[in-house]
């Protein structure tokens, strides 16, 4: 489970947990919030290059007659 959906369950907070860790847990724990923030953002800094090694991982798996079956 991701740190936003363990954080939401911890302080029952709404399943829109992205909202509830940048705007509501500042009220409530704001220490918590700013480690939050850091995560949320290191996430988001990377999650082009995953998903960049995700599609690399799938091409390098396929062989040459399931490639021709996606064109």
């Amino acid at each position: 489970m991701c740190f936003c959906k363990r954080s939401a369950k911890a302080f029952r907070l709404h399943t829109s947990v992205h909202k509830d860790v940048t705007e509501r847990l500042v009220k409530i724990n704001p220490k918590l919030a700013g480690e939050a923030r850091t995560v949320l953002e290191m996430n988001k800094s990377e999650r082009h290059i995953r998903g960049g090694l995700a599609t690399k991982e799938k091409y390098l798996t396929l062989t040459p007659k399931t490639i021709t079956k996606l064109y």
